[in-house]
């Protein structure tokens, strides 16, 4: 029987200082492209940085918003979106050619996701991207939505994201940052998440009820207060099952 393996990647670059403390226990790195957070020096350290632990590194393209850390919903035009995208990807790949490493995924960021998983015409922009600068990239998105069927309509392949440390509604959805109970705290909680999205296929929502799942990265959000904590708790739940954590390829 074959081993189980999960890909756990992370959004990292964006300030927070604790990439060093991430990185052991993750497979993929989401790396903020300076619209959102950071800049041509953090994304060279964190290039440096996974590339030191045999991480797959990706790019994490946001709307142009670091007043709001690109969770604010914004209405620009596809063209607009498509540049944008191929921008940011452009200036990790740069970094990323001169640290002889090949660009593995992009997975887009805060409001720009969220939108790419409702709205067709957005998603549609960001595979356009995607496609036109390097068709070997691997979209990272939402499970089930439709950024995942764009980028798979390109020709893409692509990598369907559960979140280790979001709650989940009934209709599968995740629970809006707005409410008080859209993230999850407990590290306990994190894990029992994780393995059952892996185990199971699963998530329990918020009502107390499973919804089905397809996972082939499971997220841990960098900028969390108890991010180094669930990355670490996870990267040993998972052995002790013995899932292997690993990039798609």
């Amino acid at each position: 029987m074959s081993q189980t393996v999960i890909d756990i990647n992370c959004d990292l670059g964006e300030g927070t200082g604790n990439e060093l403390a991430i990185m052991p226990f993750i497979s993929s790195v989401n790396i903020a492209c300076g619209f959102h957070a950071g800049n041509a020096l953090t994304m060279m350290e964190v290039v440096r940085l996974a590339k030191k632990h045999h991480v797959a590194i990706g790019a994490h393209p946001s709307y142009e918003d670091r007043e709001h850390f690109g969770r604010r919903i914004m209405h620009i035009s596809p063209s607009e979106i498509y540049a944008g995208v191929l921008y940011q990807m452009g200036a990790l790949a740069a970094i990323c050619q001169t640290e002889k490493i090949n660009l593995h995924h992009i997975k887009p960021h805060g409001a720009l996701y969220n939108q790419a998983a409702r709205d067709m015409e957005i998603a549609k922009a960001i595979a356009a991207a995607v496609k036109d600068f390097n068709p070997s990239l691997i979209v990272y998105g939402l499970s089930g939505s439709m950024l995942i069927s764009a980028a798979k309509s390109a020709g893409l392949r692509t990598a369907s994201e559960v979140f280790a440390d979001r709650t989940y509604t009934p209709e599968g959805e995740l629970t809006p940052r707005s409410m008080h109970n859209a993230l999850i705290t407990d590290p306990h909680e994190v894990t029992r998440q994780v393995l059952s999205i892996v185990k199971l296929n699963a998530v329990t929502t918020t009502d107390n009820s499973l919804f089905s799942v397809n996972a082939e990265t499971i997220c841990i959000h960098g900028d969390g207060l108890h991010a180094p904590e669930f990355a670490r708790e996870v990267s040993h739940a998972l052995a002790n099952e013995n899932i292997k954590i690993q990039s798609p390829s």
